[in-house]
């Protein structure tokens, strides 16, 4: 790149320089400086050797990270923070927070009707876009870090044969201003260098992705994946209101509904004790099995500035997942992808069950929520470079479907009871054929109590009595 300085050579200006190593983490930094009475903009000429160390040390503390993981916890942190107040995110007021609250208690007794499974137990609680990233996060720092280990090995292998010999032994680093791997504790082996420095980026790119989630969720569930150790219940005021704003129906309602499927998601989630661990290590696995493109990693960061972070991290989100599934991944990624439909389609068919009596609009808006999962937004195809697949529930309407047929053949309890187990749960045939699903489960009920029989007959296990009345 012409533009950009060669190993060792310094800057023009301090702003020049900052912006050229810290990428998107310029602005925070200098933002720093300014509060310390340096303004990086007024200052001519090359920086001189005491501003010189304290950029030097933002980088150096990047790359003598340690014990972050694959994702760098801290990056994540600061920029999910930073993109989720970028449009505002205001504190909320008294009568905000009690009329979420209040929603949510309203949407319990409205379900209580409905479904058999108990209210959740949680705290019910009105959040802000940024109270929203501090919960969360840490769960999608877990999602991404299978993709995280593959990415920085990978990053690794690319970058190692671009470095100069003896750039561990203090050379300049090409894009980085002579010295960055003074003071990281003697020399740094350049293939470590690089894992850390994936690391912080795919924490930036961990952080975007959260914090642009921040500004579009409703509450703690609306991706279909549990994003809470605990089982409270979350409205975000400032998202029902950007939501209802525009449609026919009133905020009022807006809430109400949005409400109800917040305290659905969270009954199934507590009271199907298997279903989290299900859900989460279901993408884990797909997850580790993702291969990354050497080649097309390789064609993305040959150019780039290694100090320029954002530069970075566009690279890695495009086009680095290999495109080619196993047999292993695609069973997987169905599996998934069904899970996620069956939560949904549940959650759905019983947040309409209990809102129809009460919301006048009901209807219209449960079509707008099918509608709007369907297609998915920035935050679900920012995650998708983050794991390498979209979070939506394609088959929802399926899902809702058969959960509806269920309840008309056997109730409320009859429909709560696919989730007695997961080897019960429906799969794509049942979804293909709702109407067939029942007829199939019991012979499925029929064929396995055939076989506990069997091998109860095998070990001996059988009644005495049955044995002893040879007539039975």
């Amino acid at each position: 790149m012409s533009d950009q300085h060669q190993p060792g050579e310094s800057p023009q200006s301090w702003e020049e320089m900052l912006r050229s190593m810290l990428g998107e983490g310029a602005d925070e930094v200098m933002a720093e400086m300014r509060e310390r009475g340096i303004d990086p903009t007024a200052l001519g000429g090359a920086p001189d050797p005491v501003m010189m160390q304290y950029a030097l040390a933002q980088v150096q503390k990047m790359l003598s990270a340690e014990g972050t993981g694959p994702v760098n916890a801290d990056v994540a942190h600061d920029v999910a923070r930073q993109v989720a107040v970028s449009e505002g995110d205001p504190s909320l007021t008294g009568k905000q927070a009690k009329d979420a609250t209040d929603a949510l208690g309203v949407a319990e007794l409205w379900l209580d009707a409905v479904t058999d499974l108990p209210p959740a137990g949680g705290t019910r609680r009105a959040w802000n876009r940024s109270e929203w990233v501090e919960a969360t996060l840490p769960v999608w720092n877990e999602l991404a870090a299978p993709v995280a280990t593959s990415v920085a090995d990978a990053l690794a292998t690319v970058l190692r044969d671009q470095l100069p010999e003896g750039v561990d032994d203090g050379e300049a680093v090409p894009g980085m201003p002579a010295g960055v791997l003074h003071g990281l504790g003697g020399s740094i082996d350049p293939a470590q260098m690089m894992r850390r420095l994936g690391s912080a980026v795919f924490g930036m790119q961990v952080g975007q992705a959260a914090g642009t989630l921040s500004r579009e969720v409703f509450g703690a569930t609306d991706v279909g994946l549990p994003l809470l150790d605990s089982p409270d219940t979350v409205l975000l005021p400032t998202n029902v209101a950007a939501f209802a704003d525009g449609l026919d129906a009133p905020l009022e309602e807006v809430r109400q509904f949005l409400a109800v499927r917040e305290a659905a998601h969270a009954r199934l989630f507590t009271h199907v004790p298997w279903l989290r661990s299900h859900l989460l290590s279901i993408v884990e696995r797909y997850a580790r099995g993702i291969t990354i493109d050497l080649d097309a990693l390789e064609a993305q960061v040959r150019d780039i500035d290694l100090a320029d972070s954002d530069a970075l991290r566009s690279a890695l989100s495009g086009g680095v997942f290999g495109l080619q599934n196993t047999d292993e991944q695609k069973a997987v990624l169905l599996n998934l992808e069904t899970t996620l439909a069956l939560v949904e389609g549940w959650v759905d068919e019983v947040s309409a069950m209990a809102a129809l009596p009460h919301l006048p609009h009901a209807i219209p808006l449960r079509e707008m929520i099918r509608r709007r999962r369907a297609a998915g937004g920035p935050a679900e195809q920012t995650f998708s470079t983050l794991v390498g697949l979209e979070l939506r529930p394609r088959r929802s309407r399926d899902a809702a479907t058969l959960f509806s047929i269920v309840a008309r053949a056997q109730g409320t309890e009859g429909r709560d009871a696919v989730w007695d187990h997961p080897d019960l749960l429906p799969g794509t045939q049942d979804l293909d054929d709702p109407s067939g699903y029942l007829v199939r489960r019991e012979a499925a009920e029929n064929e396995h109590a055939d076989i506990d029989a069997a091998l109860k007959e095998i070990f001996g296990e059988g009644d005495p009595d049955d044995a002893a009345d040879p007539e039975k």
